[in-house]
């Protein structure tokens, strides 16, 4: 440690030499989070305390020998005592990142270097900034998605709540769980998929469920996150399809083959018919969402928001079951001009404005070329690259490695071997008949915790970005968002 000490820092004035990188950085107020990158024995840790004041610091290390001296920093360096992750932690640096970080644009986040660190860590310390401007893409795209749509997520959340009239609890299973995505590659893994049915439970993306209803495939349960308009239209098919193979009651308001039921974000727009379906309700965490669920009695599972219905999906498929997982469909690629499996919720709005003029091929080229150049692929994918990484043995792609299910099938699949029921792993509760009671005490609820200190600065900060995305959180009081909660939930408008 004295070695790589004597390259990291100044022999002379450690502390002056900290302070003179910190100045030349010209470092913006308005900067909330730093992450610093193997910051050694942290002398940039005060040197940016006495200039962003209000800003919070997060650090990465190379080197878990750093934590050994963290008695000695506490004397020597002001401040120490940040968050921050080792290569020992225990936890991945993106999980590190997304507990310590909340929803913030990139601008609010700037990633310091101690450059002198790569010299002594070579391809780790390379690492390190790579996985935070990893993190820094991701978020920043999460957060563009809740300032367009953040005003909408609380609309459909309290328009929910008049929905729900069972919700499901459940306890993990053991079986092998596959999860479908509305990819091209769900054509191809569909034989697969088919096979399974009798043997493992199917966790289907909303947007595949029309793919998988024209192949006679039966999902165990659909998860819905997006609060866009459009994703009702993925939602539909689950009402409109006929009683297939397994399933010979009638639907009355489930899903094809009936069991469970819908894994819904209570964010997410959904049909009304969806009222007679039981929810396993997907909450994302944050304390206005856990304060009214807990105020109404609505059991829920806590799950970060991703972004993304196929990431949310796999955190639920490792809450679901203990088995292996599967994934069909997560292409996260546009297949020449194909962008999703056929067919696809969206398809009948290329097929109704084709023409002469506007043929429907271009229009399929001019849709795939836009999500090549939007970004969101990539960045999901180098995430989902993680997570296959993180489980060798238990998550396991399809799209082109159809190997590994084919032998699972192959012994475990017997020939008449009858549908497994999950009813034994999942149970209803029944919620409040009063559906307007229920969203007037969820609001009265969350205004009445804005006036309580423990919760008020927390509600603010989670609260001004969804329903005042224009305007800075500072300017937005705590009056204005009681009013505008008030608002949605009779129906009128917000300012800004």
């Amino acid at each position: 440690m004295s070695e790589n000490f004597s390259r990291l820092h100044s022999r002379y004035n450690p502390q002056a030499e900290a302070e003179r990188y910190i100045d030349a950085l010209n470092l913006s107020g308005s900067i909330e989070y730093f992450i610093l990158i193997e910051p050694g024995m942290g002398y940039l840790i005060p040197a940016l305390q006495s200039r962003c004041k209000g800003s919070a610091i997060i650090a990465l290390h190379a080197d878990s020998r750093f934590r050994e001296q963290s008695c000695s920093m506490e004397q020597a360096v002001e401040g120490a005592g940040i968050p921050t992750w080792y290569p020992d932690s225990g936890v991945s640096v993106q999980d590190f990142l997304e507990k310590e970080i909340p929803d913030v644009g990139a601008a609010s986040v700037r990633m310091i270097e101690w450059r002198p660190s790569l010299a002594v860590y070579g391809e780790t310390y390379l690492k390190l900034i790579h996985e935070a401007a990893e993190f820094i893409k991701r978020a920043d795209a999460s957060y563009r998605t809740t300032a367009a749509f953040g005003t909408r997520w609380i609309k459909n959340f309290f328009r929910n709540l008049r929905l729900i009239r069972s919700a499901l609890l459940f306890k993990p299973m053991d079986c092998p769980l596959v999860i479908t995505g509305s990819g091209p590659g769900l054509e191809d893994a569909a034989a697969h998929i088919s096979a399974l049915q009798d043997c493992g439970f199917i966790l289907a993306a909303s947007s595949s469920l029309a793919a998988l209803a024209a192949r006679n495939i039966e999902p165990d349960m659909a998860i819905s996150t997006d609060g866009g308009a459009w994703a009702l239209l993925h939602l539909h098919s689950c009402f409109r399809q006929p009683v297939i193979a397994h399933n010979k009651d009638k639907i009355s308001g489930r899903l094809p083959g009936g069991l469970p039921s819908l894994a819904i974000s209570l964010s997410a727009a959904l049909p009304s018919q969806c009222a007679d379906i039981p929810f396993l309700a997907l909450n994302d965490g944050s304390l206005w969402q856990s304060l009214i669920l807990n105020a109404l009695g609505i059991p829920s599972l806590a799950l970060p928001q991703r972004g993304t219905v196929s990431a949310s999906a796999l955190d639920l498929a490792l809450a679901l079951s203990r088995g292996s997982i599967y994934l069909a469909g997560m292409d996260l690629s546009v297949r020449d001009i194909r962008s999703h499996a056929r067919p696809y919720g969206f398809d009948h709005l290329l097929y109704g404005t084709a023409s002469r003029l506007q043929p429907l091929y271009s229009q399929c080229f001019t849709r795939s070329n836009a999500l090549r150049q939007g970004g969101s692929y990539a960045i999901y994918a180098a995430w989902f690259k993680k997570q296959l990484a993180a489980w060798p043995g238990r998550i396991f792609a399809l799209n082109g490695n159809h190997a590994v299910f084919d032998k699972f099938i192959t012994h475990n699949v017997q020939p008449g071997h009858s549908r497994k029921k999950w009813e034994d792993h999942f149970s209803a509760v029944t919620i409040s008949t009063d559906a307007e009671g229920r969203c007037q005490q969820g609001a009265q609820t969350l205004i009445a915790a804005l006036d309580e200190p423990q919760y008020s600065s927390i509600l603010r900060k989670e609260l001004s970005p969804l329903l005042f995305p224009a305007v800075a959180e500072a300017e937005v009081s705590v009056s204005e968002i009681k009013q505008a909660i008030s608002n949605i939930v009779c129906g009128r408008t917000n300012r800004g």
